[in-house]
């Protein structure tokens, strides 16, 4: 099965930055979409809303602190549904590492190229969130195509 993956480093003295952005319901909403909500705990379900492109809803499988943050689409577009999407952190000198993964893709479809090249705007949000304080969140995002 075919993987999204992307590597990212930000620069901050500690992992505990980016976790704090992977992890709490502010911090997700700082750089992926300001409609977030939900229970960013072990077991609890988060919901990340596009407005009229729908959303996704996130179950928390994994929480390592500063280290790895791992859910599963529990709801959403039928081929999301199943798949894992997990963060990955280490440091390395003045940089926390960010290895991306959305795993489980059934194929390689044009949503799916969609998809990888959205996940790196939007990585590079919470770079930009992590290192200034200000993301570019959905509906505030970079504009790679028509779906919207």
């Amino acid at each position: 099965m075919p993987d999204i993956l992307h590597k990212v480093g930000i620069k901050s003295s500690s992992p505990n930055d980016a976790y704090k952005a992977l992890t709490t319901l502010e911090g997700l909403s700082g750089w992926w979409t300001t409609d977030t909500k939900g229970a960013s705990k072990v077991g609890g379900v988060i919901q990340f809303r596009f407005g009229d492109h729908g959303g996704f809803d996130m179950k928390v499988i994994e929480l390592e602190p500063a280290r790895r943050v791992l859910w599963q689409v529990v709801d959403g577009p039928q081929e999301w549904i199943g798949t894992n999407v997990a963060f990955d952190l280490r440091q390395d000198d003045d940089f926390t590492i960010v290895l991306f993964k959305h795993q489980g893709w059934k194929a390689p479809t044009e949503s799916m190229h969609h998809c990888s090249t959205k996940w790196g705007t939007f990585l590079m949000s919470l770079k930009s969130l992590v290192e200034t304080g200000k993301g570019a969140p959905y509906p505030n995002d970079v504009l790679i195509d028509n779906w919207r």
